[in-house]
C-alpha cells in the first residue's frame, strides 16, 4: 500500500510526458495498453475528467444499459472477452476494463479529475502545453510530445436538447445521460420519447417494475433481435485455448458485420423483408408492421439491437407498447399527440439523442493559432491535415467502436517507434493548398441519423481519396494501417527547430 501511494504521488508530480492520453474510456485504455506492448520505452499519462474510468460505461446509469455491439468486437483485439453474454451490460464491461488496467499496469498512469481545457503545440520545441482544470477550479499545465484524444464523440456535459416546451406537465422529466440514482418508477406510467438504442434498452428494463412503459417515436427505427449469448463463442471456449477461441469468434463477427452492412446497402428490400420476418416471429402475424417500418433503408441509420427479444416480450406481456406520433403539447399528466391522443405519464424519459463534440471540446492550437477542425481533412481516420503530433479516435458507425480504437492505437505506436528510430520529434500529415484544392470532398457520414446530421458543420473534412478520409470499412482500414509504410511521403517527419539549434550549438562548442 505504501509503495502504491509513493508511486501515485510521484506520478502526480510528473509534468512532462512522451504521450498524453485524454480520456480513460475504451479508447484511452486501448491506447495505453498498446503503448505498454509496443512502445514500452515511452512515458505516458492518462487524463480523465471524471472520478472513475470507463467513459460511457461509467457515465450512463439508466436501467439496462448495455452494449449494442457484440463484445467480441467491442472488446479489444489483445484481450479476450470471457463473459458468457456477448451482448453485455455496463457492469460486465466495467469489470473488463478494470481488469485490463490492473493486469497491464495502466491504473497508476491515470489522473482523475483532470479536465483538459486547451492544448497548444510549440513547433520550436515539439511540445504540447496542455492546460487542465481540477474540480476545485485549480489549473495545471502539463507538457507532452504527443497528444492522443480518446475523449469520445459526444458532449459529456450537455445532451441534445430538442427544445421541448414542458408547459403544464407536473411529473418527472429524466434524461438518460443524467439518470438519478434514487429514481423510483415502481407502479408508475412511463413515456420514453425516442426510438434509438437508448430507448429500446430502457423500455423493457423499466417495464419489469413500472405499471406500463410507452415508447413514443416520431418515426420508427429498424430493429432486430439476436441472442445475448453467442453459442459458437461459448462452445469454442470449452474446446480451444481462450485466445484462439476469441480470435475465431472475433473474425466471424467482423465478417458478419461487414456482410450485413453491404447487403443492406446493395439489397435493401431483401434486408427489410428479413427484418420484418424476425419481428413477426417475435410478435406474431398480427403485429403492426407500420410501427417497425422506417421511411429509410436499413443501415441508412444504425440498426437497433434487441437482445433475447426483451422488448418484444415486454410488448407481448402488455407491459410495454410503441406509439408513433408527433407531440402537440405536454399536459398536466402526460403528453398530447397531434392526433389528439393522450399518453398518461408519471415520468417522461427524453431519450432524444446525443450532442456530438469534436476532440472533447478542447481548444486546440498550433503555435498559438487556433485549429478549426471543420477546415482540416482527416488523415487515415486518425490524424488531421497540418496538425502535428495529434491523434484521435472516432469509431465506426457501421461496426464496433473499438475496432477503430485498436487500429489507431497500433498505428500511432508505429509512428512513435519510427520517430524514435529516426531521431525525429514531429510527425505532421502535410497537405498544401494546391494539394487540398485538388481533393474531391466526400460526405463524411453517409448516415441520416439526426445526431449525425445536426453535427456535420463541426466535423472535419473527408476526401474521396485515401488517406485523406475517415473510412467506414474496417477490414480495408486494418490492412492499410498495418502494412502501408509509415513514412509515406504525406506524413512528414522532422526535428524540432529548438532541438536542432541546441544540437548544432553543442557541436560547435565541441569543435
Amino acid at each position: 500500500m505504501g509503495t502504491e501511494k509513493t508511486q501515485a504521488s510521484r506520478d502526480e508530480r510528473k509534468t512532462d510526458f512522451d504521450v498524453l492520453i485524454v480520456g480513460a474510456g475504451i479508447s484511452g485504455i486501448g491506447m495505453a495498453a498498446h503503448m505498454e506492448m509496443q512502445c514500452p520505452g515511452h512515458e505516458y499519462g492518462i487524463l480523465e475528467m471524471r472520478e472513475n474510468l470507463g467513459g460511457t460505461w461509467d457515465l450512463f446509469r439508466y436501467p439496462g444499459i448495455r452494449s449494442d455491439s457484440d463484445m467480441h468486437t467491442l472488446g479489444f483485439s489483445f484481450e479476450p472477452w470471457k463473459h458468457e453474454k456477448t451482448i453485455a451490460d455496463a457492469p460486465a464491461i466495467m469489470e473488463y476494463l478494470n481488469r485490463i488496467v490492473d493486469e497491464r499496469g495502466i491504473r497508476q498512469h491515470i489522473r482523475y479529475g483532470h479536465r483538459v481545457v486547451s492544448a497548444d503545440f510549440d513547433s520550436a520545441d515539439a511540445r504540447w502545453t496542455v492546460t487542465v482544470e481540477t474540480p476545485d477550479g485549480e489549473r495545471k499545465r502539463l507538457t507532452a510530445n504527443w497528444l492522443y484524444l480518446g475523449s469520445g464523440y459526444y458532449d459529456y456535459d450537455e445532451p441534445y436538447d430538442p427544445g421541448f416546451e414542458l408547459g403544464d406537465y407536473t411529473g418527472q422529466v429524466i434524461h438518460p445521460q443524467f439518470w438519478p440514482d434514487d429514481l423510483d418508477y415502481s407502479g408508475k406510467k412511463v413515456v420514453v420519447i425516442g426510438s434509438g438504442a437508448t430507448a429500446v434498452t430502457i423500455v423493457p428494463s423499466m417495464a419489469d417494475k413500472a405499471a406500463h412503459v410507452t415508447m413514443l417515436q416520431r418515426t420508427p427505427t429498424w430493429i432486430f433481435s439476436r441472442p445475448a449469448k453467442d453459442w459458437l463463442a461459448n462452445t469454442l471456449r470449452k474446446i480451444l485455448p481462450e485466445k484462439t477461441a476469441y480470435r475465431i469468434t472475433r473474425f466471424k463477427n467482423i465478417r458478419m458485420q461487414d456482410f450485413a452492412f453491404k447487403l443492406a446497402r446493395n439489397k435493401p428490400e431483401k434486408v427489410k423483408e428479413g427484418l420484418h420476418k424476425r419481428i413477426e416471429k417475435a410478435l406474431g402475424p398480427d403485429y403492426d408492421k407500420a410501427t417497425f417500418t422506417p421511411p429509410y433503408d436499413p443501415w441508412d441509420q444504425r440498426l437497433c439491437l434487441v437482445p433475447d427479444a426483451d422488448l418484444f416480450d415486454a410488448m407481448k406481456a402488455g407491459r410495454a407498447s410503441i406509439k408513433t406520433g408527433r407531440i402537440a403539447r405536454f399536459v398536466g399528466g402526460g403528453v398530447e399527440l397531434e392526433s389528439g391522443e393522450r399518453l398518461d405519464a408519471d415520468i417522461i424519459v427524453t431519450a432524444t439523442g446525443l450532442k456530438l463534440a469534436v476532440c472533447g471540446k478542447i481548444a486546440i492550437s498550433v503555435d498559438g493559432s487556433a485549429v478549426n477542425f471543420a477546415e482540416r481533412f482527416y488523415y487515415k481516420g486518425c490524424m488531421f491535415s497540418n496538425v502535428p503530433n495529434l491523434a484521435v479516435v472516432f469509431g465506426y458507425l457501421n461496426a464496433s467502436w473499438t475496432l477503430r480504437a485498436d487500429i489507431n492505437s497500433e498505428y500511432v505506436c508505429r509512428v512513435l517507434n519510427h520517430m524514435k528510430k529516426t531521431d525525429t520529434d514531429i510527425a505532421v500529415p502535410s497537405l498544401s493548398r494546391q494539394q487540398e484544392a485538388a481533393l474531391e470532398e466526400d460526405d463524411i457520414f453517409d448516415f441520416s441519423s439526426g445526431y449525425i446530421q445536426r453535427s456535420k458543420h463541426i466535423m472535419p473534412k473527408n476526401a474521396v481519396q485515401y488517406p485523406w478520409r475517415l473510412n467506414q470499412e474496417y477490414v480495408l482500414d486494418r490492412k492499410r494501417m498495418e502494412t502501408d509504410p509509415v513514412d509515406d511521403g504525406l506524413l512528414v517527419f522532422s526535428r524540432a527547430r529548438g532541438k536542432a539549434d541546441r544540437q548544432e550549438n553543442r557541436l560547435e562548442a565541441a569543435e
